[in-house]
Order: C-alpha cells, then sequence, then structure tokens
C-alpha cells in the first residue's frame, strides 16, 4: 500500500522523484524518502506530506534514484521508519512495499550476526541481506535475497559506485516505464504518465536490471522477456482539471466513466463465461464488496441465476463449497485479499473473471477472462468513478444474461447521473455536519447503497454512519435512533416502496430526522421527511446509480464542511496491497 518510485538516466533524479511520489501520495502517506547515487548514497526523508518537506531533498544530486512514500505496517509514523532504509555501511538503499512476514526472525539471525539496526519497519532487514551478498554486484545480491523474503514485495534497490537500480517482486505490483534512454519503476502507473506510454508489467518472481542502456529481466534464474504494453491513460486524467479535490473531480467524471465503460461492451471470452454459468461467486473488498451485493440482488430478480457474494479477506480462511464462474472485483486489480481469494477458486476448479481498472494488473494475469473498467486513473482515495464504473461493468453482465433486454436502458443511463450531479444538498449536508452517528437504510439493491454511501461518509467525514437494511433497524439500532440521529433512507418505486414508507415513519415516530432520496414529484414521500431530494423517475438500473451518486456528493460536502482532508483520508490507502 506504499508507494515506490525509480528513476535512470540523463537527468537529475530528484525532481522526477519529486513529482512522481506526488503522483502515488494516494498510495501513502505517513511519510517519504529518497535516496539518490552519486558519488556516494544520499538520502533524505522525513515524517508527514511531500509537499510540507521536499525542499529539504532537492540538494540530493545524481541520476539514478529511489523514493518512496508510506503507509505503515511496522513502526509507527516517524523520521527513522521512513523509507529508503541502508544497510550498516550506508552503502545499499531500498524502498519497499508489502509485508516480510518472517522479518522478526530474520532480523534476530542479522543482529546476531553483528547487524545494526535504526528502525522498527520489516524492510530493513532487506538492506542488510542485500549488504551480505553484495561483492560488488548489486543483481546478485538482490538474486541471494530474495529467497530468504517470506511474504509480499516490490523493491528498489540502488548500491554506491553501480549505475544501476535492481528491481523484485512477488505479491505486490511493480510496472517499468520505458522513457527515451531513461528507464522509470513504480507502483502504478500514475508516475509514468508525465514521461511515458510505453510499460512492461513485472511478474511475480521477476528480478529487473535496470540500468541506462536498459532493462533485462530474470525469472528463476533465467533471462525472460515481458511485453511493452501501450497505456491509453494521458496525464490529464491524473490531474485535478480545476476541481477542489480529486474525489470532486471523479465524482463529476461518472457519467463519462459508465458511458465508456458501456460503450467498450464485452469481449466473446467474457459473455461465454457468463452465459455458460449455473452459479456465480463474487469475491471482493470494500466498495467492490458493495457493488458485489448489487449484482446479486439484480442478477437474482433479473436473470433468475444463483449469486453468492463472499469477503475476499474472508474467503482465503474459511473458502465455501463452490463451483461455476468466479468474479473477482478489484479496482487497481492489486489486492492482495482478492487475487489470494481468486487463486483459492482457481483452486476448486471454478472458471475465473476479473472485473478491473487497470490493464496488466496482476489479477488480469491469473484469470481465464478479463473485463475492463474504463474509469482511467482514480485518484481520490474513496472510491467513486471506480464504483460506477464497476457497476456498468456488472449490468453489462445481467445485460448479457438477459438477452439485452438493458441496451437501451444502458446506453443512456449515463443522462441520468449526470442529471443528479446538479442536485441541491445544502438542507441535508447541514443536517449530516452536525450529527456524530447516521444511519443509511435501503431495501433490495438499495440495501448495499446503503452500505456505500456509510462507508463514504466514515471514510472521508469521519462521521460514524451506518448501512442497514431497512427493516432491520427495529431489531435492535432502534436503541440509537434520537433528534439528533439523521437516517438517510433510500425510498424509490417499487415492491418495496410501502413497507419502505411503512419503515420511515416508524423512524419518525423515534424523533430521528430523516432525509429521504425519492423520484421527483413523490408528493407522499415528500411530506413525511424532513428533507426530501428527488431523482429521476427511471429504471431500476438507473435508480441505483443516480442514488449512489447523491450519496457520494453527501459525504464529500459533509467532509468539506468539516474541513476534511478529503483526497487523504487518515489511516487509509488506495490500493490494499497487503493482507
Amino acid at each position: 500500500m506504499c508507494g515506490i518510485v525509480g528513476y535512470i538516466g540523463r537527468r537529475e533524479a530528484t525532481p522526477i522523484l519529486i513529482q512522481g511520489l506526488k503522483r502515488l501520495e494516494y498510495r501513502g502517506y505517513d511519510s517519504f524518502g529518497i535516496a539518490t547515487v552519486g558519488s556516494s548514497i544520499e538520502v533524505f526523508k522525513k515524517q508527514g506530506r511531500i509537499s510540507e518537506s521536499e525542499a529539504g531533498a532537492v540538494s540530493l544530486a545524481g541520476c539514478i534514484g529511489i523514493g518512496h512514500t508510506r503507509w505503515a505496517t511496522h513502526g509507527e509514523p516517524n523520521d527513522i521508519n521512513a523509507h529508503p532504509h541502508i544497510d550498516c555501511r550506508g552503502g545499499v538503499a531500498v524502498v519497499h512495499n508489502g509485508v516480510i512476514e518472517n522479518f522478526t526472525e530474520l532480523k534476530r539471525q542479522l543482529i546476531e550476526r553483528g547487524h545494526t539496526f535504526r528502525s522498527d519497519t520489516d524492510t530493513e532487514v532487506i538492506a542488510h541481506l542485500i549488504e551480505e551478498h553484495h561483492h560488488g554486484d548489486l543483481l546478485e545480491a538482490v538474486r541471494a535475497t530474495v529467497p530468504h523474503l517470506r511474504g509480499s514485495y516490490a523493491l528498489l534497490a540502488v548500491a554506491a559506485h553501480d549505475r544501476r537500480i535492481v528491481a523484485a517482486r512477488d505479491c505486490s505490483p511493480l510496472v517499468l516505464g520505458i522513457g527515451d534512454s531513461e528507464l522509470f519503476a513504480a507502483s502504478d502507473m500514475t508516475p509514468l504518465l508525465d514521461h511515458t506510454e510505453r510499460v512492461v508489467f513485472l511478474e511475480d518472481g521477476d528480478i529487473a536490471d535496470i540500468s541506462a542502456d536498459g532493462v533485462e529481466i530474470y525469472h528463476q534464474g533465467e533471462k525472460v522477456q515481458r511485453p511493452v504494453e501501450l497505456i491509453d491513460w494521458c496525464v490529464e486524467d491524473a490531474r485535478k482539471g480545476g476541481f477542489a479535490h480529486y474525489m470532486l473531480k471523479e465524482i463529476f467524471e461518472q457519467p463519462q466513466a459508465f458511458y465508456e465503460t458501456i460503450r467498450a461492451g464485452v469481449d466473446e471470452t467474457v459473455r461465454n463465461l457468463v452465459l455458460s454459468a449455473d452459479e456465480v461467486t463474487l469475491v471482493a473488498c470494500g466498495t467492490s464488496y458493495h457493488t458485489a451485493l448489487i449484482f446479486k440482488y439484480l442478477a437474482e430478480s433479473l436473470c433468475r441465476i444463483p449469486v453468492r457474494v463472499e469477503l475476499a479477506s474472508e474467503f482465503k480462511y474459511y473458502t465455501p463449497p463452490i463451483s461455476g464462474l468466479a468474479v473477482a472485483v478489484t479496482q487497481s486489480g492489486e489486492t492482495a485479499d482478492t487475487i489470494a481469494a481468486l487463486k483459492m477458486a482457481k483452486a476448486h476448479n471454478c472458471i475465473t473473471l476479473a472485473i478491473t481498472n487497470v490493464q496488466g494488473s496482476t489479477i488480469t494475469r491469473v484469470t481465464d477472462g478479463t473485463l475492463l473498467m474504463r474509469a482511467g486513473p482514480e485518484i481520490g482515495v474513496a472510491a467513486t468513478k471506480s464504483y460506477i464504473a464497476q457497476l456498468a461493468a456488472l449490468m453489462q453482465l445481467i445485460n448479457i444474461r438477459c438477452g439485452g433486454v438493458f441496451d437501451e436502458v444502458l446506453s443512456h443511463a449515463h443522462l441520468a447521473i449526470g442529471e443528479v450531479l446538479m442536485r441541491d444538498i445544502q438542507d441535508a449536508v447541514a443536517l449530516c455536519r452536525g450529527a456524530e452517528h447516521i444511519f443509511f437504510v435501503g431495501r433490495g439493491p438499495f440495501y448495499p447503497v446503503s452500505l456505500e454511501g456509510a462507508l463514504k461518509m466514515k471514510e472521508i467525514s469521519y462521521v460514524h454512519a451506518e448501512g442497514y437494511a431497512a427493516g432491520e433497524l427495529k431489531h435492535g439500532p432502534f436503541a440509537l435512533l434520537t433528534p439528533v440521529t439523521p437516517v438517510v433512507a433510500i425510498c424509490p418505486p417499487g415492491s418495496t416502496y410501502g413497507v419502505m414508507v411503512s419503515n420511515i415513519k416508524e423512524i419518525k415516530a423515534r424523533r430521528a430526522p430523516i432525509i429521504a432520496l425519492g423520484v421527483d414529484g413523490d408528493s407522499e414521500l415528500a411530506e413525511i421527511v424532513d428533507i426530501f431530494i428527488p431523482l429521476p423517475d427511471t429504471h431500476l438500473l438507473v435508480q441505483v446509480l443516480t442514488s449512489s451518486v447523491v450519496l457520494q456528493l453527501l459525504a464529500y460536502r459533509t467532509a468539506c464542511a468539516l474541513q476534511r482532508d478529503i483526497d487523504r483520508p487518515r489511516n487509509l490507502a488506495k490500493s490494499v496491497t497487503v493482507e
């Protein structure tokens, strides 16, 4: 979940590394650091944001360097625990994303052999192991080191008097960028967009020898070729474009993200996988789990196909009996728990499908088929346009199973999404900003929409929020309702409208203020609630989308009113690549 970046070429490394780390700050931001190779290894690292301390790094000279922005796993955030980490003699520097599970044992052995540790991190053992194996050839030292590591890693290493960067990965993402007489390495593609569109995705077990002359990749001791791929993201996609926050920009990009995902369609491989499935199991985490739950409600009611949804973090340890098609849903394609769950599904002889936003990501290389979302880079930690693009992809699967009956609905859904972006929700924001607790409720597919609305509110406003199936409040949570506990209810027309209205009246009887989302012109609902937010009167599939977008805006506006750090919520990182 940390961000790593490396550069070797004809330019000074430090400005490029700083720019790249700023692009990666959404992956981790409790501290940052840079090491460059000139006449010696120079290191600057500091707790806090890059923008607060980058001036301290500008004196680092050299055309070779590595950098890191951290999300802590071992050791509290401070200057000492920040990466890069060096060996005893200061001749080797390492940056690392992942978790070394056997670091305690390795650290004890290294101390017994006379090594001195400065930090509390697991990463520092890598630097000392490389030191032990380094006899003038950094590539051979890294090759000798990685067999000792148990866990996950994407690492970059440099050594004094060695004009190269050595990269290695296992269960953690690492991509190389091929420029004009210069090469780049990073945790994902965003730092590369300023410099090149040609990338190489390293695979688990790869070790790359990166020099000014090019890159050589080794796997299990043998030289291998990895394809150079062209990425279709542009640098402007990763900039704010005049918006106050990335999250707001990405909320407003949702009509386009939905439209582009629908327009791209589904290839024959994926279509055949979906049509031949007798049952479907989805594995996912966080927001992706909520989109999977929405798919379950819609697919079972519209397509009459059995669907089960499992938390990927639980699936690895409590794998249920499964068969048929297993679908992994992950924005980054690098979510460690989801990849592990998918591998378990393959071990149970399931056919596998990935839904992801990143071409060439790890998950795309271990599945039988891939359905790419077309959201483009998402920088804000809280998922917005990737959520909508996931729903676009999943709704296409439903449409395939239903013989294309929703072609017209899906082709115009982006227009309704754009319409609700203009809704006035200031009264609802004023109510939520003063609350300590908020409940979100819905029925059917709007129950997981409520879960996602509560998650967004928690993530960026830090207001405690919970999502519930509307009928469940009376089975305990009613005890928490007070005149200062708002309830956000999603109440569109349909088979559950009457019972939702009854639930709302029960909540109102407990004097809790109610914010309701319903269709425009629903005077009955507007009369019984405190704040009514009208939505377009559209198809069920589109109502899921429009209600979701309004809840994103409610969370965003509430967080703004509370002056939160919206794009970098505390303790969170964008891509969860560790368990």
